[in-house]
């Protein structure tokens, strides 16, 4: 006979395993949790808040007042280099590599949903640089493109470095999103006499839109912060990440914290967007399934 516990033998369950305390373990792991938050947020936390200090300030603690002279300073170009055409570079490089990369990883995806001759060895050899140390993949790149005579620079080699890095991580992403694409919706499509380029356009790509703005999302951060493989291919102009490099090797004021300060409201800005954008989708989505919604 099953005897149902009923909201007072509960409460006196509660009360009962509240007093006999948590395990051991439970502390152990909390304050493990806790260390490891400390450490990783801990100096994110000290830069921003020593870059809002006026003209006395300095690199270390204590904080001396409060303004945003270091902000103002940050772009002056005077004493921190160029910080304003190296985010401009920045910006203009991650966008085109997120372009190029959502492109082509969409493609693959459409590419790979049936098997071809050789696929396996296309597969392997576009995740093989994956593999490949960083800097020595920049340093080959550098070298390939000075062979075929082309000028490095932050659009020619540090392009081809980034995509060779970041088209991989794209292509994996879109495998998942379309495993998980019913091909239902794609034939229906076809029945009712819509044009391959239609059925893209209009069936296939407003389903699989989240994970095309993943895609987009990845890219744009994995190459808006690359360092190593743009060290060697940037040519005579510097990214934003290699301006902050050689910030660290001549600037001792905090400024540097400054532009680590707004480089991050600009990764959360860009990250919200996004993650706002999917949730419009998906509202959007769940309207048009209810009784009077739009489908």
């Amino acid at each position: 006979m099953t005897v149902l516990a009923t909201p007072v033998a509960l409460a006196r369950a509660r009360a009962a395993a509240r007093r006999e305390g948590r395990p051991w373990t439970f502390y152990a792991l909390a304050g493990l949790f806790i260390f490891y938050v400390v450490a990783l947020y801990g100096p994110m936390i000290c830069i921003y808040v020593l870059s809002f200090q006026d003209v006395r300030g300095g690199l270390v603690f204590p904080m001396k007042g409060m303004s945003l002279h270091w902000f103002v300073d940050l772009f002056t170009q005077v004493r921190t280099g160029d910080v304003k055409g190296s985010f401009d570079r920045s910006i203009k490089l991650a966008v085109l590599v997120t372009a190029i990369t959502v492109v082509v990883s969409f493609m693959a995806g459409l590419a790979f949903r049936r098997r071809f001759p050789g696929d396996t060895a296309v597969f392997y050899l576009m995740i093989g640089s994956l593999v490949a140390p960083g800097l020595v993949l920049g340093i080959g790149t550098g070298l390939l493109f000075n062979a075929l005579g082309i000028e490095t620079s932050w659009y020619t080699s540090a392009l081809g470095a980034q995509l060779s890095w970041i088209l991989p991580f794209g292509v994996l992403v879109m495998f998942a999103v379309m495993s998980r694409f019913n091909r239902v919706w794609e034939e229906a499509a076809w029945d009712l006499g819509a044009s391959r380029w239609q059925t893209i356009w209009l069936v296939i790509v407003p389903i699989i839109a989240p994970g095309l703005i993943a895609v987009g999302l990845f890219g744009f951060t994995l190459s808006y912060d690359e360092f190593a493989r743009t060290l060697q291919t940037a040519g005579s102009l510097n990214t934003l990440p290699l301006e902050i490099w050689s910030m660290t090797l001549n600037v001792t004021s905090p400024s540097l914290y400054a532009l680590g300060t707004v480089t991050t409201i600009i990764s959360f800005a860009i990250i919200g967007a996004s993650l706002a954008t999917i949730a419009l989708i998906q509202r959007r989505r769940a309207e048009g399934g209810r009784p009077g919604g739009h489908a």
